[in-house]
This record gives C-alpha cells, structure tokens and sequence, in this order.
C-alpha cells in the first residue's frame, strides 16, 4: 500500500515537473533563451539531420555549459517534439523558467496578498501576446494567466515581441481558464472585465482584494462564459468616436494604471 502511494507521489511529482517545462525551438530562438543568465535548460533536442554550423555549435556549448542532457533524434520525433516542423529547425530546448508555473503554485503561495493577474481569454494574435507579456513584466502585474489552449502558443513570433522578457515573466499555467479562475474567486479574489458599458472606469476602480483582468479575444472581447465569473466591469474612456483599443495596449493601461 505504502509503495504504491510512493510511486503515485512519485509519478505526481515528475508529471508536475515537466508541466513546469516550457518547449521551445529554432535555431535563434533556443540561443537567445540559453543566452539568458535566468534559463534553466533542461533537455536540448538536435535533429540527426543537422548539418554543421556555427549556431549549432554555439547553442551545445552554451547546452553543455548549463548541465543541459543534449539528445539527437530522427527529423520525425524532433517534430513531434517541437510542434512545428517547418520552423523549428532541427533545434527545440526544455527550459525550466523561473516564472512559469502551475496556477495553483502562485494560488497556494499567494493567497493572503493582494496580487494584480492579467487572464488571458483567447488572445490569439502571438504580437498581441508577446506585447502583452512585455507590459505584465513591466509593470504592476504579479502574473499572467494563460491557458494551454484557445490562445497564440508560445513561438519565436511571440518570444520576439516580448523582447524576450518571456523568459523572465511570471506567466500562470492553467488548462480551463473558467476552472482557474473558479478556484481564485473561492480564495477571494475578484474577476474584472473590460467593457465599454461599464459604470467604473479604470483609473478609478480600486479593489481591496485580489484582482484578475480579462483580457478577451481580439474580435470576439471575453467569452460568455468567462463573462459569467466577472465580478466587476471596468471601462476605458474613450474619445472621437474610438470604440476599443488593441487588446495590448489595453494590458498596458492596466499594468501602468
């Protein structure tokens, strides 16, 4: 009995460390994140394939440097790895980032502080979120709720709009967001939305709690069911004839407010 809740534990354990991992690839891509005093490397994943270059070179020195396991694989497994095929470059790297981690992590760490969170509800366009990442690290943001779908994966697009502060930024794993942000209000945080209708705007609305920003889908705003948790709806004032802004700058607004 004793050895089988060892090995659940066990098994619980190592599933949550490679959930805490982050995949990414191409060739500049996983040089800039090994170039990154504040990366850990996991596992860097080389196709057979590769033909010498000078890249190459540098990323398995700068690999082996951080005590990364370096493994060569058939250009099909690489792939599989990747989930880009025909942008990866037969280069892909498991990095252990210092803010990236399960919800319920940040949830369990933070429950008696008055944290700000930006979540993001089918942010599509990887500008957008690479954009929206550099302005959370920037500013007032403790972290940034991103579900493992409905949104822009994290790809080289993205990496490079956020001047590479995704390396760095406290982003929050979740696989529902409706599920994430459930379990924050049950530890009282509040769910905000933006919405052109709303009563309060931004710059005046002051919680005494834990609050959670709904950043929606670039053309269809929030979800209805995300829309359902909101506690509170805010507004962005807006002049001659403006209806919205970019989804961006809107996270901008919040994270400086």
């Amino acid at each position: 009995m004793n050895n089988a809740r060892e090995d659940s534990q066990a098994y619980l354990q190592k599933k949550r460390f490679f959930d805490s991992l982050m995949t990414v690839y191409g060739r500049k891509t996983v040089l800039e994140a090994l170039q990154d005093s504040s990366t850990y490397i996991y596992r860097l994943h080389l196709a057979k394939s590769n033909k010498s270059a000078e890249i190459l070179d540098e990323i398995i020195t700068l690999a082996q440097h951080k005590g990364a396991e370096i493994i060569y694989h058939e250009r099909q497994t690489l792939s599989r790895i990747s989930k880009n095929a025909t942008q990866d470059q037969g280069v892909a790297a498991d990095l252990q980032l210092r803010g990236y981690q399960h919800y319920d992590d940040f949830l369990r760490e933070n429950s008696k502080k008055n944290y700000t969170l930006l979540a993001l509800d089918g942010v599509n366009n990887p500008q957008n979120l690479g954009m929206i990442i550099r302005s959370a690290s920037a500013g007032n943001i403790d972290g940034i709720l991103l579900p493992q779908k409905g949104n822009a994966q994290i790809d080289p697009l993205v990496i490079k709009a956020s001047a590479g502060t995704v390396f760095r930024a406290p982003l929050l794993r979740c696989k529902d967001l409706t599920e994430a942000l459930l379990d924050f209000k049950k530890e009282g945080a509040l769910v905000c939305a933006l919405s052109s209708y709303a009563a309060t705007e931004l710059k005046k609305f002051t919680p005494n709690a834990p609050c959670i920003y709904v950043l929606g889908n670039e053309t269809e705003g929030v979800s209805p069911a995300v829309q359902q948790l909101c506690n509170e709806n805010v507004k962005i004032p807006m002049n001659n004839g403006v209806e919205s802004l970019n989804v961006a700058v809107t996270a901008a607004l919040i994270a400086f407010r």
